[in-house]
């Protein structure tokens, strides 16, 4: 096993797990409300392609490290883990922009009138239904793997790798879950970016 990188002290850490988490939470339910107009010079949906490689990458590094730390090779699985922190980090500021200057897209609607007609519904049929269990399934996940990741990787900070091992195992599948189906997501709604226009 890996020595401790840093000193364990609950009190501090649970305080700024929690400072860190309701400021994330804040910051993306408040901002999600405002559209900012400006003239950037590339397409605003860039940023949405963005959040679909950075998912993409965080996937990849999910799956290596849990193949790492099953081989034992710890210091490659703790690099691993890092490198996905700061890529989801990465997707956190992307997803903010995108929101900040696209605004909401609607799936199904092709037009771009933001609401979705009783025809354009028939058109996407049962994959609406897949969509919107994707999409509220991947939205409070995402809203609370945050705080999971933070504890897990302070457990394996501070060299409490059974605690570490406890909490990855049910941190491990959900940060998946979210990174998938923000692929999917992307996907599945990209054909309506720009719908209308």
């Amino acid at each position: 096993m890996l020595k401790p990188l840093i000193k364990k002290n609950d009190k501090l850490a649970k305080r700024l797990i929690i400072a860190v988490s309701v400021i994330v939470f804040i910051a993306v339910t408040a901002l999600s409300r405002v559209e900012l107009q400006a003239n950037l010079p590339f397409a605003v949906h860039t940023f949405a392609g963005i959040n679909a490689w950075l998912n993409t990458a965080v996937t990849v590094c999910l799956i290596a490290a849990l193949w790492a730390v099953k081989s034992k090779n710890y210091t490659l699985h703790k690099n691993i883990m890092l490198a996905a922190i700061v890529l989801s980090v990465l997707f956190l500021l992307s997803y903010i922009a995108h929101h900040l200057f696209a605004g909401n897209t609607y799936y199904g609607d092709v037009n771009g009138d933001g609401v979705v007609s009783e025809d354009e519904k028939s058109a996407i049929a049962s994959t609406r239904v897949i969509y919107y269990v994707m999409l509220f399934t991947h939205i409070p996940l995402a809203g609370i793997i945050l705080p999971m990741i933070l504890y897990t990787a302070y457990r394996a900070l501070t060299g409490e790798y059974t605690r570490h091992k406890k909490l990855a195992r049910i941190t491990w599948p959900v940060w998946l879950y979210v990174a998938i189906t923000g692929v999917a997501i992307y996907w599945m709604i990209k054909p309506y970016y720009g719908a209308g226009s």
